[in-house]
């Protein structure tokens, strides 16, 4: 099992920056590949709302998706030597309000739809205030 820990989230004023983590730790079920070797993404959700994609990347960190609304504004990469994921977030709305949760998936490539990932963090709250 990959065991995923988020961490960075909180209270911040709109137009302001904030650097999301996730440790990953263990190896996955299926020919003990470790986090470096496996796609990774980002979701969020907000009250009331269904959990929805942020960004993806693949295991080799050189193929990145982003929904529409953070393209632009929203950055994912990944440090496999440290078996960090990283989401850098620049120009923050209120709209961007939501509890962020770090994904892994057991396949190389990265992908957008949630039910392709296998294990998830517990979350981070990011508040963005207008």
């Amino acid at each position: 099992q990959v065991q995923l820990v988020e961490s960075g989230g909180g209270l911040v004023q709109a137009g302001s920056s904030l650097r999301l983590s996730c440790a990953a730790s263990g190896r996955t079920l299926n020919n003990g590949r470790t986090f470096s070797d496996i796609g990774a993404g980002w979701f969020r959700q907000a009250p009331g709302k269904e959990r929805e994609f942020v960004a993806t990347i693949s295991a080799s960190g050189l193929n990145t998706a982003y929904a529409g609304s953070v393209k632009g504004r929203l950055t994912i990469s990944r440090d496999n030597a440290k078996n960090t994921l990283h989401l850098q977030m620049n120009s923050l709305k209120p709209e961007d309000t939501a509890v962020y949760y770090c994904a892994a998936r057991p396949s190389s490539a990265g992908d957008t739809v949630r039910s392709g990932y296998d294990y998830w963090g517990q979350g981070t709250q990011v508040t963005v205030s207008s």
